[in-house]
């Protein structure tokens, strides 16, 4: 299937737990799962898709169980965001400004693992004609309660079931609009006694996702690369904001040097903003 990219991580495991008891016992019982309990995977954990407007496709998830006993779990859909303090948000489909939660039917929506073995679920998305740039969804797989901690006179069972979640970014091909805003840069130079730190905020001006990659180039008067540091690529849905550092440890000698902000982005997009700096000497 073309466009179509798979994630290398195996599994994103989101646990949950059913209980009365106060959140420092919740995963103090999350802690304490029997040896025998079941242990399941889902792969892949991210889908990214390029599809046509108006044309479905189709794709499998595959659930394994890796205990000695088989396992009964309930497949569904949400939207997938992000709130003002840019924590995931799973809402009903429909929810978010860029749903695809409504395109998405997942067969079947009960699926029966096997003890050690695995078991396919179907995913088919029918996205709409006119749309475009990105849309969101994640695909949920969940096991049932089981009991973990028996009830006493002091309190009440405490029961876990395991949550995994695929994360479906989808795209409108040859819709997308790149374009980021870069704003509030804060720079300190390396110094003897400090690591040079370049931090700024990042904005996703874009009608889809971005997976943006800074890095900070160090070169002297002469125009010369001394040193490159490169932060950690970050997801950003369409309309995020947050911040991005990167940082270089090590001492250069006395002169005139710039870093040099490179922000690569989108389809062979980039940002670039210059530092200039002086070490002194004795620094």
């Amino acid at each position: 299937m073309k466009n179509m990219r798979l994630a290398k991580t195996k599994w994103s495991v989101f646990p949950r737990v059913a209980s009365t008891l106060a959140a420092s016992a919740m995963l103090g019982a999350l802690a304490a799962l029997p040896a025998g309990a079941q242990t399941l995977g889902l792969a892949p954990a991210q889908v990214q898709y390029r599809f046509e407007p108006g044309q479905p496709f189709q794709f499998d998830l595959s659930v394994s169980n890796n205990s000695k006993t088989p396992a009964s779990l309930s497949v569904s859909v949400t939207d997938f965001w992000y709130n003002e303090k840019n924590e995931k948000v799973f809402g009903a489909p429909g929810s978010s400004p860029r749903s695809a939660a409504n395109w998405i039917e997942v067969v079947p929506r009960h699926v029966a693992v096997p003890a050690e073995g695995t078991a396919k679920v179907q995913v088919i998305v029918t996205p709409p004609r006119q749309v475009s740039g990105g849309y969101y969804a994640v695909i949920f797989v969940e096991s049932k309660p089981e009991l973990t901690e028996a009830a006493t006179a002091e309190k009440r069972a405490v029961y876990t079931n395991m949550r995994l979640g695929s994360l479906i970014l989808l795209s409108a091909a040859n819709t997308e609009k790149y374009q980021v805003g870069v704003s509030d840069a804060q720079f300190a130079p390396p110094l003897a006694s400090q690591t040079m730190k370049l931090d700024f905020l990042l904005a996703n001006e874009s009608n889809t996702h971005i997976f943006p990659l800074a890095t900070a180039a160090i070169v002297n008067s002469r125009h010369e690369l001394i040193a490159k540091a490169e932060g950690d690529k970050k997801r950003f849905l369409p309309g995020q904001k947050d911040r991005v550092p990167v940082s270089w440890t090590g001492t250069l000698p006395p002169g005139n040097y710039s870093a040099i902000l490179t922000v690569m982005y989108g389809e062979d997009k980039n940002y670039t903003q210059e530092f200039p700096f002086t070490i002194a000497g004795g620094q």
